[in-house]
């Protein structure tokens, strides 16, 4: 392969990395069924975290969850969907101050919405100039394993 191709396909892959989240994932951990309620093992696995993680946020406030009669947690698809969002705005770097911060605007109700938008376009910026950052770090990788495939050069 040619060094333009090379970095060609770089440019590429940083653009367009194989086995991104699809959306249809992304809905099918949103849960929009209100019929199924999981209890706390079924929920971390789903969420793909620890339960450990789960009661933390319970316990910081950023999640309510309902109990059933034997004490045990049960997550309906309002609280799962909560902390799908929670979950991904943590990986996304998103602090637990600004998270705590942002719950209690949405307990709030609808007059903090400005507010709540607010904080999300920031972070939006905030993403995007990581990601363009992470793009390029990439590419540069992805250029240097394509010129290792031709031979080691000086």
């Amino acid at each position: 392969m040619e060094k333009e191709d090379a970095l060609s396909e770089a440019l590429r892959l940083a653009i367009d990395p194989p086995g991104t989240v699809s959306v249809d994932a992304l809905r099918e951990l949103a849960r929009d069924d209100d019929a199924n309620e999981w209890d706390i093992a079924t929920t971390a696995e789903h969420l793909g975290l620890n339960p450990h993680t789960l009661r933390y946020y319970e316990r910081i406030g950023l999640v309510q969850v309902d109990r059933d009669s034997a004490g045990h947690r049960v997550y309906d698809a309002a609280s799962v969907r909560r902390l799908v969002f929670l979950t991904r705005m943590r990986v996304s770097g998103m602090s637990i101050s600004d998270l705590r911060r942002y719950i209690d605007l949405v307990d709030s109700g609808e007059d903090t919405v400005p507010e709540r938008r607010e904080m999300l376009l920031e972070h939006r910026d905030t993403l995007r100039a990581q990601i363009a950052q992470l793009q390029l770090s990439l590419a540069a990788t992805e250029y240097k394993i394509a010129t290792y495939q031709e031979g080691p050069l000086p």
